[in-house]
């Protein structure tokens, strides 16, 4: 996953807590990362202490980076800064090939070209040294 450090980040920066950290980190360093379950395999997106599903330990695993948009919305109205300065803009919910579903925003294309099953990968933006955002853009000839 690409790191992109000539984006100024001036929105609020995550406070990452003992059990998301690793998340943050990894986008800092270019690696999307979701948990998944030692004990049953279950992948779980957002951090958990515990499996979603058996109550197991997660272990942190790279992810492809890759996936759909599963449904989206655009914002077009939001008066505060540093928000209103990005208007129109693009919220999804990502649906990475992983199986797990992931919040982000979608850049790089007109927002009312954004469309359901549109295929994304991600990108980040350093927020600062260990804070990696996310980001979604399209890939292949949609």
């Amino acid at each position: 996953m690409e790191v992109r450090t000539d984006i100024e980040y001036a929105k609020p920066i995550p406070d990452p807590d003992g059990t998301a950290a690793p998340f943050w980190q990894g986008a800092a360093e270019g690696e999307l990362r979701i948990q998944r379950c030692v004990q049953c395999g279950h992948h779980q997106h957002y951090p958990r202490k515990l499996c979603i599903r058996c109550g197991g330990e997660p272990a942190w695993q790279p992810a492809s980076g890759r996936g759909t948009v599963h449904t989206f919305t655009v914002v077009r109205q939001f008066g505060l800064p540093p928000f209103r300065d990005e208007l129109p803009y693009v919220v999804a919910m990502i649906e990475l090939e992983e199986g797990v579903r992931m919040l982000g925003n979608v850049t790089d294309i007109p927002p009312d070209d954004v469309h359901i099953g549109m295929s994304v990968e991600a990108y980040a933006v350093l927020a600062e040294e260990n804070v990696g955002i996310p980001y979604w853009r399209p890939v292949g000839d949609e």
